[in-house]
């Protein structure tokens, strides 16, 4: 019998383009997607849950585990780390489900580096677009907004090392194209598929176990 891995999907794009929006709506539609859950060595937050919302761990833990290799990437922001553990996501793939990983540019190229993903960069209709956004959350001064939008230019510039991307002038469009994608990739071609087919004395079966 046929038993397909899941697949690995990074989605990157500025703060503002609404790619966890459409991560979420994807995620709430579908159940052979699951978001990963990082590890971090921040405090918990109000309601926040231990393997639910992250991986609370010490910073002590966290730099071994570094050294240790047991990162698919991990970052460094605002003075907490954050990191995505390869035994969380090579877990779920195992299971035949797909994992999808909401991080930012440097992440996604940590990724890259390492592993066979499928890349999704998610794009605002404009610039102007994106800074209406940001200015409506109301907690940007100019001077952040100004950053903000320096380094929204600087992430677009990034999208030549993606594999898809989405403008996003429609989260419910831009979620079904995402799932489209997930669709696509699933039905890709592979190795398995290819021997299963060829092997001619054992009749095969694509029934899901």
């Amino acid at each position: 019998m046929y038993k397909k891995t899941g697949k690995l999907f990074v989605i990157s794009g500025p703060s503002g383009a609404g790619k966890g929006t459409i991560n979420k709506m994807v995620l709430d539609n579908r159940d052979d997607i699951v978001m990963s859950v990082s590890a971090t060595t921040r405090q918990p937050r109000k309601g926040e849950q231990h393997g639910k919302n992250y991986y609370f761990i010490s910073e002590e833990e966290f730099k071994a585990r570094i050294q240790n290799d047991e990162f698919v990437e991990w970052a460094k922001v605002y003075g907490n780390y954050y990191g995505t553990l390869k035994e969380e996501v090579t877990n779920i793939l195992a299971t035949g489900k797909n994992v999808v990983l909401e991080i930012d540019i440097q992440g996604a190229q940590q990724v890259k580096n390492k592993y066979a993903g499928v890349f999704v960069f998610i794009l605002p209709p404009s610039l102007v677009v994106l800074k209406d956004r940001v200015i409506k959350r109301g907690s940007e001064t100019e001077e952040s907004l100004n950053i903000r939008m320096l380094e929204a230019k600087k992430e677009i510039a990034f999208i030549e090392r993606y594999d898809y991307y989405i403008v996003n002038d429609d989260a419910n469009k831009a979620a079904k194209q995402f799932e489209s994608i997930v669709e696509a990739e699933n039905l890709k071609v592979n190795a398995s598929i290819i021997d299963l087919i060829k092997n001619e004395n054992e009749e095969f079966n694509f029934e899901k176990e």
